[in-house]
C-alpha cells in the first residue's frame, strides 16, 4: 500500500540524514508542508536545533509579489528557518532519496490573519470572534483561498498536494494556551459553537428561510444546559437536532425566539445546507485553481470527514461530490475500530480510481498507536483505504520510528 509520511521543511533543512531515514521507514512520498498554521514543533534528531517557534501562519517559501500587489489578504512569509525556498530546498533533497514530494497546504486556519483582518474571521452566536477561523463564505476569504491554493500547492519538486482544512473552521482549535477543557462539548455543541454570524452567514441564513436573529437566540438557548452542566457528549448529526429541538419546549421569551415551530432538527438542516453550499463551492474553486496551474496528472487530495457538518483540518465533505471534485481524499483513521469504520465506510466502493487514503497519527506522545500500525493499516484496507499517511515523521521519537519502519516492512 502506497504511503506518505507527513514533514515539515525544517525537519529536513539543515539535516543532510533526513532524506535517507525517512527513505528507510519504507514510504514512498513526503507530504511536505508548504504553507502552515503557527506552531511549536520539536526537532527530536536535527543536529542544529530541537525546536522550531512558528509564531504565525505562513508560507514556507517566497510568495509571488505580483499575485499578491495590493491586496489586503495576502499570505505572510516564514522567518524562522535559515533558507531563500525552504520547500523547494527541502523537496529537492527528498527527491533525492528517492521519494515522490507532494506539498501539504493548509487553508482556512490563520490565526494572525483574523488578528490583522477582524472582519474576515468566524463570529458565534455569542458575538465572539474566532480569530483561528477565516469565514469561508465571505467573499474576499475566498479570493485569498483560492490564490493561496494555487500557489501553495504547485510547488517546484512536488507532484500533487493534499489541501487540509479546505471547508468550514469553527471553535474546535486547540488555540494558543487553550483553556476550554472546563466544559465538555460534544458534536452537537462544537457544531452551534462553530456556527458563523458574520454579515455574509446572516444574509445566507436568511436566503434559507431563517431569520438570522431568531437563528442566533435558538442557538444560545440550545447551549445553556450545556454550559450549566456537565456539558454534551452527544455525538452525530441527530444530538444537533436533538440540543435544538429543546428550544421548542421552553415557552418563548424575551432570550427566547418568538416562533417555536420553526425550531428544532429543520433550523439545523437549514443552517447546514447554507454550509455546505458554501463548502462545496469552495471545494471546487480552490480544486480548480490548483489544477488550472499545474501539469496534466497533478494529484489533488482533500483532507476530509464524510460527515458534513464536521469543520476544522478535516472539512466536512459529501462522498459523491468531493470524489467529483478531487482526486481523492485523506481520512482520519487514528484511534478503535469504529473510528476507522465510520470514516472509511461511506467511501467504500466509490470508484476504484480514487485515492482513500488512511491518516494514522504515530507519534505516542501525540495520541498515535505506532504499535498497532500494520494492524490498523489492514483493518483500514478492509474497509477500502488504498494509500497510507503516518502523522508524522519529523515529530515521533527514535523509537516510534523504528516500530514504523518495522510495521511497513510486514505491509509490503
Amino acid at each position: 500500500m502506497r504511503t506518505s509520511a507527513f514533514l515539515y521543511p525544517w525537519d529536513v533543512v539543515g539535516d543532510p540524514d533526513a532524506p535517507a531515514r525517512i527513505a528507510d521507514l519504507g514510504v514512498q512520498q513526503v507530504t511536505l508542508a508548504a504553507a502552515y498554521h503557527s506552531t511549536r514543533a520539536l526537532t527530536p534528531r536535527h543536529p542544529a536545533r530541537r525546536i522550531v517557534t512558528a509564531e504565525h501562519a505562513a508560507v514556507l517559501y517566497p510568495p509571488d509579489a505580483g499575485r499578491w500587489a495590493g491586496r489586503a489578504l495576502r499570505p505572510y512569509p516564514q522567518a524562522w528557518i535559515a533558507s531563500d525556498d525552504p520547500f523547494a530546498e527541502a523537496a529537492d533533497a527528498l527527491a533525492g532519496a528517492g521519494l515522490d514530494v507532494h506539498s501539504w497546504v493548509v487553508l482556512a486556519h490563520n490565526s494572525r490573519l483574523g488578528a490583522e483582518h477582524p472582519d474576515t474571521s468566524v463570529v458565534n452566536a455569542y458575538g465572539d470572534r474566532y480569530p483561528w477561523a477565516p469565514c469561508v463564505a465571505r467573499p474576499e476569504v475566498r479570493a485569498y483561498l483560492v490564490d493561496l491554493a494555487a500557489e501553495a500547492a504547485v510547488r517546484d519538486g512536488a507532484r500533487g498536494t493534499e489541501l487540509e482544512s479546505c471547508g468550514w473552521y469553527g471553535f474546535a482549535h486547540l488555540h494558543a494556551h487553550d483553556k476550554v477543557a472546563g466544559v465538555g462539548l460534544g458534536d452537537a455543541a462544537q457544531y452551534l459553537m462553530s456556527l458563523c454570524f458574520c454579515a455574509v452567514c446572516r444574509a445566507g441564513y436568511a436566503g434559507q428561510g431563517l431569520d438570522p436573529e431568531e437563528l442566533g437566540a435558538a442557538v444560545r438557548l440550545a447551549l445553556e444546559p450545556v454550559w450549566a452542566g456537565p456539558g454534551s457528549a452527544d455525538t452525530g448529526w441527530e444530538a444537533v437536532g436533538k440540543l435544538l429541538g429543546r428550544v421548542r419546549e421552553v415557552p418563548s421569551g424575551p432570550r427566547r425566539p418568538a416562533r417555536t415551530p420553526a425550531l428544532g432538527a429543520d433550523l439545523a438542516e437549514a443552517t447546514l445546507r447554507w454550509r455546505t453550499e458554501v463548502a462545496r463551492s469552495l471545494q471546487e474553486a480552490v480544486t480548480g485553481a490548483v489544477r488550472a496551474a499545474a501539469a496534466p496528472g497533478f494529484q489533488v487530495l482533500l483532507h476530509a470527514d464524510p460527515a458534513p457538518y464536521r469543520c476544522g483540518a478535516n472539512a466536512g465533505v459529501d462522498p459523491d461530490h468531493i470524489l467529483s471534485v478531487a482526486d481523492g481524499v485523506v481520512l482520519p483513521c487514528t484511534g478503535a475500530d469504529a473510528v476507522r469504520e465510520a470514516v472509511l465506510g461511506p467511501f467504500a466502493g466509490r470508484g476504484s480510481d480514487a485515492v482513500v487514503a488512511a491518516n494514522l497519527t504515530v507519534v505516542r506522545g501525540m495520541g498515535g498507536s505506532p504499535d498497532t500500525l500494520e494492524r490498523d493499516a489492514a483493518h483500514a484496507a478492509s474497509l477500502g483505504a488504498n494509500q497510507l499517511r503516518l502523522y508524522h515523521a519529523g515529530l515521533a521519537s527514535d523509537p516510534d520510528l523504528a516500530t514504523v519502519a518495522g510495521a511497513l516492512s510486514r505491509l509490503g
